[in-house]
């Protein structure tokens, strides 16, 4: 079989800007959602789902900018079933070469009772809705969520409505992650048998991964008759996340034998964003994350050693490069030059100014006297907390930790807006004393949801990466920093994180930055 032709293709619809930033302490500055925007255009992404417009005002801008900007990929928004979500959607996305309008409602018993609406007042409303958003665009996308746990009988039916109102794009979420592959691809085909019309549109699967299933319920839709596989960036999203790009990416290409389908995006960028959207996100990769975890290409029992050693191919199924993982022999250390900082940089993908690359340098060199050897994430933290642009109304000056079986105690000096103040705390652990420090220098009613411990590089001098995620009433934030102590690492991710907080709340005004989205018709 040929993937030449339209039937053979899969079209990627990358929602990382919406349904990955949902993820609670993922929410990304408006310079990050451009910049990871811009890289899908770049990868070759058929449609971008950049925000969801009505959410909040940044979204909406957010959502504008990148249409504008966009070169290659359509760029889409979402909006719930009423005229005021699809018209401010429009207004966002019509600035882009490609504009879609994706707009949808819940239509399994449990989501039709959340508006009391009847079956016959949902499929009315379907109806209009659609009929709305084609009027204003030809490129429509509808959305039953949770159709996989709706009545067959009456999803055909509602599915028949959108098609005849003009959609061109139906996508079957399972919104849940409650379906098995067999189940997914099922009811895909059952979709096309029995919808009149169903062959003249494209049918999306959007998954969740909450059982585990995701990319093989996607990989099964599309091999029912399913054409557009909804995805995000390591598999960001709502609760367990959905389904990894990398992974439907890279399977399709490395099992072309078996699913004949052709896919317009570049592997080679594949690491280079999945490293970018960790950072930006405050997400990190679990190490054992199929094709992007920092474990995916590695080796440590003999037998496999033996046998790559041998033969590459006889326990990789792929190769590094495929996903832009270089194989250079550059070992960064103390001894280490510009030169070889600059060529490790540009082999990340990594492109600095002369000043940038300088400052980087410097603090690239203090990191190196306090270990045998920078690994790459040790540089992708360096460059991360060089682009952090927050403010930095908070900072630590000195911290000095007591510890062991008589008890804890931290010793803090804080700058708050210049000016100097200290505290000296106890807690249960060092960590604990060190946050009550900073919380009598710095009251506030934040509180705290995630405190994450990564060693990101091996070895007794481990740079640990700590991940923070603060909630002020609704206000999520999270703060990330690096250093081969542990806990003063841990103070300065906290530090980070107050400082957003202390952004968002003066962004706009107090609480309106937060995203008070509903289900029920705001119209």
């Amino acid at each position: 079989m040929t993937t030449d032709t339209k039937q053979d293709h899969v079209l990627i619809f990358d929602t990382t800007l919406r349904d990955g930033e949902q993820s609670p302490g993922a929410t990304m500055t408006h310079e990050e959602k451009l910049e990871i925007a811009a890289a899908l255009d770049e990868m070759g992404v058929d449609i971008i789902e950049a925000g969801f417009p009505i959410a909040s005002e940044g979204d909406f801008n957010a959502v504008s900018e990148i249409a504008k900007n966009s070169v290659n990929s359509v760029i889409c928004g979402l909006s719930r079933a009423n005229f005021k979500d699809i018209d401010r959607n429009w207004e966002a996305v019509k600035h882009a070469r490609q504009p879609r309008i994706h707009t949808f409602i819940g239509t399994s018993p449990l989501h039709r009772a959340i508006p009391n609406l009847t079956m016959d007042e949902m499929a009315d409303k379907i109806h209009e809705t659609v009929t709305h958003a084609r009027n204003l665009c030809d490129n429509v996308q509808w959305s039953p969520m949770d159709a996989t746990r709706t009545e067959h009988d009456y999803l055909c039916r509602v599915v028949e409505i959108a098609i005849k109102a003009g959609a061109t794009t139906i996508n079957i979420p399972d919104t849940v992650g409650y379906t098995a592959p067999r189940e997914s691809a099922d009811l895909i085909r059952m979709l096309l048998e029995r919808v009149p019309g169903a062959d003249e549109i494209v049918f999306a699967t959007h998954c969740h991964n909450d059982l585990g299933m995701a990319t093989a319920n996607s990989l099964a839709a599309v091999e029912a008759g399913a054409r557009q596989i909804e995805c995000t960036i390591n598999g960001l999203g709502e609760r367990a996340g959905n389904t990894a790009l990398e992974e439907v990416v890279m399977a399709l290409k490395v099992r072309n034998d078996i699913m004949p389908y052709a896919t317009g995006i570049d592997t080679t960028k594949i690491m280079k964003l999945s490293r970018r959207v960790a950072t930006v996100s405050g997400f990190p990769v679990q190490y054992n994350k199929a094709i992007v975890g920092k474990n995916a290409f590695l080796h440590e029992s003999g037998i496999h050693q033996d046998g790559v050693l041998k033969n590459v191919e006889t326990f990789e199924i792929m190769k590094p490069a495929d996903i832009g993982l270089n194989e250079d022999n550059i070992v960064l250390g103390k001894h280490s030059g510009r030169a070889a900082l600059r060529s490790k940089l540009e082999g990340l993908g990594i492109e600095l100014g002369q000043n940038q690359l300088n400052d980087l340098f410097v603090r690239f060199k203090d990191l190196a006297d306090r270990k045998k050897e920078v690994y790459e994430d040790d540089l992708w933290t360096l460059v991360r907390d060089a682009e952090d642009a927050t403010p930095d109304r908070l900072e630590l000056k000195s911290l000095k930790v007591v510890c062991g079986t008589d008890g804890q105690s931290a010793d803090m000096v804080m700058l708050v807006d210049g000016e100097e103040k200290r505290a000296e705390t106890t807690g249960d652990g060092p960590v604990d004393a060190c946050f009550n420090a900073v919380k009598d220098i710095f009251p506030h009613g934040a509180k705290l949801e995630l405190y994450q411990v990564h060693a990101v590089t091996q070895g007794t001098d481990a740079q640990a990466t700590v991940s923070v995620r603060l909630n002020e009433d609704g206000r999520i934030v999270t703060g990330q920093s690096a250093d081969t102590d542990t806990v003063v690492a841990s103070v300065k991710a906290y530090i980070h994180a107050l400082n957003r907080l202390l952004v968002r709340r003066g962004k706009v005004g107090e609480g309106a930055d937060r995203r008070e989205i509903s289900y029920k018709d705001v119209s």
